[in-house]
């Protein structure tokens, strides 16, 4: 049985990538520009029942389905990287703590989740998935089970399962869900003008 062969991301449409040197200088760019959305996100608080809600497993889902598995995932570690060296990149920091020790706080597994997170997301975009409204929303469903998964996996060492679930999973069903709905609004539509761009383009020559 065949492989599937991989389909071009969406940042890989807008902007093909050349070789070499150009597209190594292409991917830095990428990954930094990607670490100062995660950062915005991370800040960005939204009034939200049951809890206030940042956007930033929506910009760890979107970014590693625009980017791709590989240069998805590169993204997410320079951004811990940057984190762990003491920039105040994630969320409460620098209130709560900068550093390594903010890192394996409450919410470690979290962060380790965003990783994981991205590469799936992009890997299953090089499938195609993020082209239609039901595999999008399946793509950023599995994606959020993996950082609340890793999340919860992290927090119950600290606190026991079934705190860590009542703390750190339940309170975030709805902003799932809400975070969801946003993306499969965005990604489709997205290659959609994508794909009409190209076409009106096409036409006119």
């Amino acid at each position: 049985m065949q492989m599937a062969l991989a389909q071009p991301t969406l940042v890989q449409a807008i902007w093909p990538g050349g070789s070499g040197a150009v597209r190594a200088a292409r991917y830095a760019v990428l990954a930094f520009a990607g670490t100062l959305l995660l950062t915005l996100s991370a800040k960005l608080q939204i009034p939200f029942w049951p809890v206030p809600m940042t956007m930033q497993t929506f910009a760890v889902l979107v970014l590693g389905a625009a980017l791709g598995w590989k240069l998805g995932a590169a993204t997410m570690l320079l951004y811990l990287a940057e984190g762990a060296i003491g920039l105040p990149v994630f969320s409460g920091t620098p209130e709560r703590g900068i550093g390594v020790p903010y890192m394996l706080g409450p919410t470690g597994g979290y962060l380790a989740g965003f990783v994981a997170a991205a590469a799936l997301c992009g890997w299953l975009a090089e499938k195609g998935w993020d082209r239609s409204w039901w595999r999008t929303a399946l793509a950023m469903l599995l994606g959020h089970i993996v950082i609340l998964a890793l999340g919860w996996a992290w927090l119950a060492t600290l606190a026991g399962p079934a705190k860590a679930f009542a703390a750190g999973v339940a309170p975030f069903y709805a902003a799932t869900i809400a975070k969801t709905a946003l993306a499969v609004l965005a990604l489709p539509l997205a290659w959609k003008v994508l794909n009409h761009e190209r076409a009106t383009s096409s036409m006119g020559q």
